[in-house]
């Protein structure tokens, strides 16, 4: 394998990645995005359209009190793009090919070996079980898989640095 393995982990972890080659997972969805007017939309609409996310009736006691936040955390299903053999495994930032091209799993990248969307959305209002957000760039009826209440005291990172922040400085 390597050399960063202690002695006797090298066959712990081979036994691990033969586990997740046969393995699936099965998720079921709490819920779907739904807006009336969710079209073909660019990024500056999309964080300023608002949009339902329709919970399961059954959840609707999960989601006791979370008007309280100001922000959540949405984790979405890709639902709608094109089912493409041999995923790329590296592609350009943004899409560009005037960026650097990085590996999948160092981008935002839609098509990843797992489709799902990670969105930090502003909640505007709850009625019962629908949640009114604003800058949710899911699809229309994209399967949402989970939400978390959003705490900027352990979500945010004041020091992270990114790869796009030395784009942005060389420009």
């Amino acid at each position: 394998m390597n050399n960063l393995n202690k002695p006797g982990e090298e066959s712990i972890i081979a036994e691990y990645l033969k586990k997740i080659e046969k393995s699936r997972l099965v998720l079921k969805p709490i819920g779907f995005v739904y807006s009336s007017s969710m079209q073909e939309l660019n990024s500056d609409d999309v964080r300023n359209l608002i949009v339902k996310i329709i919970i399961h009736p059954k959840l609707e006691q999960a989601l006791y009190r979370i008007e309280r936040y100001s922000h959540l955390i949405v984790l979405y299903y890709f639902h709608n793009l094109r089912k493409e053999q041999g995923k790329p495994l590296k592609v350009h930032l943004k899409g560009d090919p005037n960026l650097p091209e990085v590996g999948v799993l160092a981008s935002r990248a839609q098509n990843r070996p797992n489709p799902i969307g990670l969105t930090v959305v502003k909640l505007i209002d709850r009625k019962a079980n629908i949640l009114f957000v604003k800058g949710l760039d899911a699809f229309n009826g994209s399967p949402v898989i989970d939400i978390k209440p959003y705490i900027p005291q352990s979500d945010s990172v004041r020091d992270a640095l990114t790869l796009l922040n030395d784009i942005n400085q060389k420009s």
